[in-house]
């Protein structure tokens, strides 16, 4: 064989392994970019599908997302009637009213100066165990005015200032606490409940308030009402509003008793709102989304 001839057979067969690694390569890179494809898309499947993680139940009483409201209350209530054994025990329990009315709502972060931890003693260390209470308020301006302030930093402790929900004109919830968080919302501040005032000092260079069992609730302030204190000259809320906020607190195991107002616990004389808030309306509706379940647990 002359050596041309075995040279270009050598050629030959170099070509044929150099094709066949180049076409082994881009099979290669063909599966890596399909497996890449398949899990970026198994990732943003999951992403899309991802609920919103439900507040941390707020001792005695559950607060969830409108992501689950087919959920229960787990936490039970003693009844205030005395009987004999089998002592009756009754919880709150959610309707089907409650299921068929699904709220727009919003998670919105605010500053972490603008709330706090809840505290089980108070400035001077004594042991704190009140019952949650629910208070209403509304935000004086817009929502949006309301949530942009909650946005900034306070140094000024008292400025710090939030709600942990808050409600707009068309009933969208917007929650900004999580509940097991002690949210700002009333200053000076004492519940006249049926057994004694109830208020904790929890800051020193502050007075005494609701805050520590409180959950804040406020309602926007209709645009014809801003910065008004007066009933003559503010238009209420909603219908919506109404709705929205019976169906945030039917998730609750507050009692009607314990739910009150600004107005009712301020101490400083100076709030008077939710103003024209219609107490009997709300009730009505709070009745309909939620129902008193007994439970009776026999003697062992």
């Amino acid at each position: 064989m002359r050596f041309t001839d075995w040279a270009t057979r050598v050629m030959f067969i170099s070509l044929m392994f150099a094709a066949l690694i180049i076409v082994l390569l881009i099979g290669r890179g063909t599966q890596l970019q399909n497996n890449t494809t398949t899990f970026n898309t198994f990732n943003t499947s999951n992403t899309s599908k991802a609920e919103v993680t439900p507040w941390t139940q707020y001792p005695q009483a559950q607060f969830q997302s409108a992501k689950y409201p087919e959920k229960k209350p787990q936490v039970v209530v003693k009844s205030p009637v005395k009987t004999h054994q089998p002592q009756p025990v009754s919880r709150y329990v959610t309707t089907q009213a409650f299921a068929r009315y699904r709220p727009h709502y919003q998670v919105v972060s605010i500053d972490p100066s603008n709330y706090g931890e809840r505290y089980t003693t108070d400035v001077n260390g004594r042991p704190v165990n009140n019952q949650p209470i629910v208070v209403l308020h509304e935000t004086g301006y817009s929502a949006s005015s309301a949530i942009n302030f909650f946005q900034v930093a306070h140094k000024d402790e008292s400025v710090q200032a939030s709600y942990h929900a808050l409600i707009k004109l068309d009933g969208t919830v917007v929650y900004l606490v999580p509940p097991e968080k002690r949210a700002f919302g009333a200053a000076h501040s004492v519940f006249d409940s049926p057994d004694g005032l109830e208020t904790v000092q929890t800051n020193p260079n502050l007075p005494p308030s609701v805050n520590n069992f409180a959950y804040h609730v406020s309602l926007e302030t209709p645009a014809d009402s801003y910065n008004s204190d007066s009933q003559a000259t503010h238009s209420g809320y909603t219908e919506p509003q109404y709705h929205s906020l019976a169906w945030l607190i039917a998730q609750s195991q507050v009692p009607d008793y314990r739910i009150t107002t600004h107005k009712q616990v301020d101490r400083s004389g100076k709030k008077v709102d939710p103003i024209n808030f219609d107490g009997n309306k709300f009730l009505d509706l709070l009745n309909i989304y939620r129902q008193v379940r007994p439970i009776y647990r026999t003697q062992r």
